[in-house]
């Protein structure tokens, strides 16, 4: 894992890249690459390109970048792994290709120069890359098929940057530092903007599954070449045992390949059935122990998982790391995390993972095994299951009534719902009212029906952006595949934003911070068409049992208690600690910030604070979200 960063510049004024402002957005992302650098100019300038080193695989200088290919017609910046580069390898060799490197990065240039763009079909990983054709003087970037790696870009002025993150893409004097409100909307529902932009107006992100082509007359195409449902032709006829035995041998291979390194690596472990599996099938193939790393909280032991990641670490005899923190440790974080974050992620699991990876870093290891995708791909939220369950039942129900109903049954629920709060509840009924999609990725922080409190009235505009957004992802399923069912469904809309853009991109940035890289074997795009293939009464046969088919095949791998364990999740206690030496802090940040007074009602936010602190609500979440906003509009703007 690196950074890398890039400018093709075709202004009419000025079509030179500057070397300067280069190595500038090269030494601001430092902490993806602390091994080494390094800088390449076209011929002519029209384009530069940057990289800055994580060394994982090939830790001579051979397996510097950028990497020109022995034909000097391309040349490529990388960021991430590919797991079966040695066979793409052997593939290219055999017709003729010669290597100086053992990396994965010239097998992509090769790939590149003999299939081109055709390329990212061959690549099992995760990435994010771009590759200049001097001869044609066009421009070619991807990112994997999940997201698990950021592409960012700007295209103004005949200038396309791109770099690994955003605060690299503003040093470029061409890029206007501008708030994105079109995009408010979607991270107050989701704590994160959408696949589609950033929270700066005018950088965009390349989403999952996608490559990009900037033609030599500044055309910019964006293309999808993967979805989850790339290669369903129907579901697979297998029994329930046949089902479970298949996932297994899917993630052994899925693990086995993420242990490719030449540097040492470990798991996160909180000792829930992911993680935990990613310990037991590690230690199939291991002669040593696992290095394993867990978080807690001094304070607050009801959040801990300590106890059931100490069971699987004595179970498999791991070289087991702990790190214990409170409320200060977290508090002396805060504006750190808006830093590596490049624009607000609301989820307060950052403040954990930062300490853990921090933990992971100073022990001497640089790769580590996650187990984000889990929860997604075998139904292991009750909330993924309770909404299954609520669209076959009440919502066909009640969008089968006619508008009218729908709309006053709205009108009427409305006041007494916003008096007690119910906002989750009310904006069901809004949705199947507008005639809006009901499952929207994860559970909202602030709906619409909040937001329309929370905004000032002038930006009331703004409110059916996130509407309209989830109706194009699941339009653009659908399309895809007219009778995809619903839950295929809910993991096509999770992956494309909350998974993508929430989940993955806070094991990235904060990983990074510490130049560590996470590698998800739950997310290897073959466990991924293989579930989508599963019928639904085979993936939930009961309709209420989470993960069904995963706790069934690990019955002969993992303990009991771990299995059927109450499901904890990963958190951070903001809850408690937005009560206690936070509480000041936030509320004087937020009622102070030049961005919230502009934008919001800030006699309602105090109200939320107020509401908060007697008990009368739990609005850590929401005020957290809020604070991190602020803290992130005080630092870049």
């Amino acid at each position: 894992m690196c950074g890398i960063a890039g400018i093709v510049s075709r202004n009419d004024i000025n079509s030179s890249v500057s070397p300067d402002i280069l190595k500038k957005m090269s030494d601001i992302i430092q902490h993806r690459g602390p091994d080494s650098d390094g800088m390449w100019m076209s011929e002519d300038r029209l384009c530069g390109l940057a990289f800055r080193r994580l060394s994982i695989i090939d830790l001579s200088s051979a397996g510097n970048q950028p990497m020109v290919s022995s034909d000097g017609k391309y040349t490529i910046v990388f960021n991430g792994e590919i797991y079966n580069h040695l066979e793409i390898r052997n593939e290219l060799e055999n017709l003729g290709y010669k290597y100086h490197s053992k990396t994965d990065t010239e097998t992509i240039l090769n790939g590149y120069k003999q299939w081109g763009s055709a390329i990212v079909h061959k690549l099992s990983g995760m990435f994010s890359f771009a590759i200049w054709d001097s001869n044609k003087q066009e421009l070619f970037a991807a990112r994997d098929r999940v997201g698990k790696k950021p592409f960012y870009y700007s295209h103004q002025d005949g200038h396309f940057v791109f770099s690994s993150e955003i605060k690299s893409i503003l040093l470029h004097p061409n890029v206007k530092k501008e708030f994105n409100q079109n995009e408010l909307p979607n991270y107050l529902n989701w704590c994160m903007s959408s696949r589609r932009e950033s929270l700066f107006k005018g950088i965009k992100k390349l989403a999952a599954g996608c490559s990009l082509h900037l033609a030599a007359d500044g055309d910019l195409k964006i293309e999808r070449y993967w979805s989850p449902i790339s290669s369903f032709t129907g579901y697979n006829d297998l029994n329930e045992i046949e089902l479970q035995s298949e996932i297994l041998r899917i993630l052994r291979l899925s693990i086995k390949d993420r242990m490719m390194s030449d540097v040492p690596f470990g798991v996160f472990l909180s000792g829930g059935i992911d993680s935990s599996l990613n310990v037991a099938l590690m230690a199939e193939l291991m002669d040593r122990p696992i290095d394993t790393f867990t978080v807690g909280f001094e304070e607050l032991e009801k959040y801990n998982e300590l106890k059931y990641a100490r069971i699987i670490s004595d179970r498999y005899q791991t070289h087991h790391h702990e790190i214990l923190i409170n409320e200060r440790d977290s508090f002396s974080v805060l504006q750190d995390l808006t830093w590596y974050e490049d624009e607000p992620n609301g989820d307060p699991v950052c403040i954990p993972l930062f300490f853990l990876s921090k933990l992971t870093r100073d022990s001497g290891t640089t790769v580590v095994q996650v187990g984000e995708g889990s929860d997604e791909l075998f139904v292991g939220y009750p909330w993924m299951m309770r909404e299954y369950n609520f669209y076959h039942s009440y919502w066909k129900w009640f969008v089968a009534l006619p508008q009218s109903v729908r709309m006053s049954t709205f009108k009427l629920a409305s006041p007494m719902l916003k008096s007690m709060g119910k906002f989750g509840q009310l904006d069901y009924i809004r949705r199947a009212a507008f005639g809006n999609e009901h499952y929207w990725a994860g559970m909202p922080i602030f709906p619409p029906v909040q937001q329309e409190l929370l905004l000032k009235n002038g930006f009331h505009n703004l409110l059916s952006i996130t509407p309209d957004y989830v109706s194009e992802l699941h339009q653009e399923a659908l399309k895809q595949k007219p009778d995809m069912d619903y839950l295929q469904r809910i993991f096509y809309v999770e992956l494309a934003q909350r998974l993508s853009e929430i989940l993955l991109m806070r094991v990235d940035k904060i990983g990074m911070a510490h130049s560590i890289e996470a590698r998800v074997p739950f997310l290897d795009y073959r466990l991924i068409e293989f579930v989508m293939s599963i019928p639904p009464d085979k993936k939930i046969p009961d309709k209420k049992t989470t993960k069904y088919l995963l706790k069934k095949a690990v019955e002969t791998i993992l303990p009991k208690e771990i299995i059927n364990r109450p499901k904890q999740g990963f958190w951070a206690p903001v809850n408690e600690w937005m009560k206690g030496q936070w509480y000041d802090y936030a509320l004087n940040n937020v009622n102070t910030s030049p961005l919230i007074n502009e934008y919001f009602n800030t006699e309602y936010i105090t109200q939320l604070f107020k509401n908060h602190k007697s008990g009368k609500q739990n609005n850590g979440l929401k005020l957290f979200q809020l604070l991190e906003l602020s803290l992130w509009s005080d630092r870049f703007f």
